[in-house]
């Protein structure tokens, strides 16, 4: 191993110094973001123009300073037929009550977890990842099977706390009480005791912790409403699930998760699996890796179609919060930092080297075509709230939806038939600290 000695660093100093531009770039990085001083206003404005398609949505929503994008966006999708159904111009599900039995199913997987893994050392890879904790962020299907199993409830019934909206602490304190919980099970299990009574006391214990911060879902309510002819509308007595029956209806394994992520083990036209990634014990996240070109096409055939999608990009690359704009050409920080290159080559190469993953999950809702039909920029519906981009929209470009976009979630009536075929695979079962392709 090659050491930095202290004459090297004397001969960068003398280089830095004899960089007139450089130097100007100190100055103006004293006091300003970078992301705003490489900002190229002209090109970002090239994008913000209407779209070909443009598909009506009812209401920006704001998941404020927690890492809910996923059920949000979810929530946003199966949103529409709600309020076309109510004929309301607005409606909102409670994200809180997901947000709750997101985190005790999560709890529950941890501790489950846990048990199964017990005879490993501490040290090992596994878990190392258990121990990481659980976290706010997950996917399309994970939210699917919270709706199943719990139902839904409109935002009215039980609205958000400043604990469901505002998770870092809270969401460290639960992990305080994993961990802690950990220790007692793999001591319990290496005494040769049945660790099951103390994991239902533990999940009892966090039951109540999210009751004191979540408030306690509701199992029973009222629904009132007045729709866009100001007609007065109540339904006594629902519970969630019958809600989301009478209200909601829709089945939803009609949708499936396709993926472009062209990495080693991710294999195109197969389908994978992410073992211990899901929020329910036994559960896993399933999707169908694709091409770009039949990834896109898929997108482009959905909206034809009226059909908005879930979708997961990395909204932390070439992002502007101010215009609503991701553009790898509206940003030259090569050109900022002196000709310093950031940008790998290819999207592969990005993946495997964790310079991009899936972060931010949305709605696409629109595209530009040019003459020859071909798509130059996507319109996206946010879940920052109304106050960033175009009053809660953003717009992403060709180049940024072909290379940073990840995931799509469309109804397998879009899908060709060799697609379907795909399905029918056994998956690929991929590690996530080995070769994930996608993250949230």
């Amino acid at each position: 191993m090659q050491a930095l000695t202290y004459e090297q660093t004397l001969s960068f100093r003398e280089a830095f110094e004899g960089d007139r531009a450089a130097k100007t770039a100190n100055a103006a990085c004293a006091r300003t973001e970078l992301s705003d001083l490489a900002f190229l206003p002209m090109n970002a404005a090239k994008l913000l123009a209407p779209f070909t398609i443009s598909l009506k949505t009812r209401g920006i929503t704001a998941q404020e300073k927690s890492g809910r994008c996923w059920m949000f966006a979810a929530l946003n999708l199966l949103r529409e037929p709600v309020a076309e159904k109510l004929n309301l111009k607005q409606f909102e599900f409670s994200e809180n009550y997901l947000a709750f039995y997101d985190k005790l199913e999560k709890s529950n997987n941890f501790l489950n977890m846990v048990i199964e893994t017990a005879h490993l050392p501490l040290e090992s890879r596994e878990l190392g990842y258990i121990l990481g904790g659980i976290g706010d962020g997950g996917y399309w299907c994970m939210a699917v099977d919270l709706i199943k199993k719990y139902g839904l409830v409109p935002k009215q019934v039980m609205p958000e706390s400043y604990q469901s909206s505002h998770t870092e602490k809270g969401r460290k304190l639960l992990n305080d009480l994993l961990r802690r919980d950990a220790a007692e099970l793999r001591d319990l299990i290496g005494a040769g005791q049945d660790p099951e009574p103390r994991r239902l006391e533990m999940l009892r214990e966090i039951y109540k912790l999210l009751c004191i911060t979540f408030g306690e879902p509701v199992t029973e309510f009222d629904f009132t409403w007045r729709d866009q002819n100001d007609c007065f509308h109540e339904d006594r007595g629902l519970t969630p699930q019958a809600f989301y029956a009478k209200y909601v209806g829709v089945d939803l394994d009609e949708w499936v998760e396709v993926t472009n992520a062209p990495t080693g083990k991710a294999k195109l036209h197969e389908p994978f699996t992410f073992h211990y990634m899901g929020n329910m014990a036994e559960k896993n996240v399933v999707g169908l890796n694709l091409p770009f070109e039949e990834f896109e096409q898929l997108a482009l055939a959905s909206l034809r179609g009226g059909d908005p999608m879930w979708f997961a990009c990395d909204a932390g690359a070439f992002g502007d919060r101010k215009t609503g704009v991701w553009d790898p050409d509206s940003f030259d920080y090569e050109g900022l930092l002196g000709g310093v290159r950031l940008e790998m080559p290819t999207k592969q190469n990005r993946l495997e080297y964790r310079q991009s993953i899936g972060t931010h999950a949305m709605l696409l809702i629109g595209v530009h075509l040019d003459e020859n039909g071909k798509p130059t920029r996507w319109q996206i519906e946010n879940s920052w709230g109304k106050d960033v981009g175009a009053e809660g929209y953003f717009v992403c470009s060709e180049r940024y939806f072909r290379d940073y976009t990840y995931e799509l979630i469309v109804k397998k009536s879009y899908l060709t038939e060799a697609q379907r075929q795909m399905l029918t695979h056994e998956p690929i079962e991929l590690l996530p600290w080995q070769d994930v392709p996608i993250g949230l």
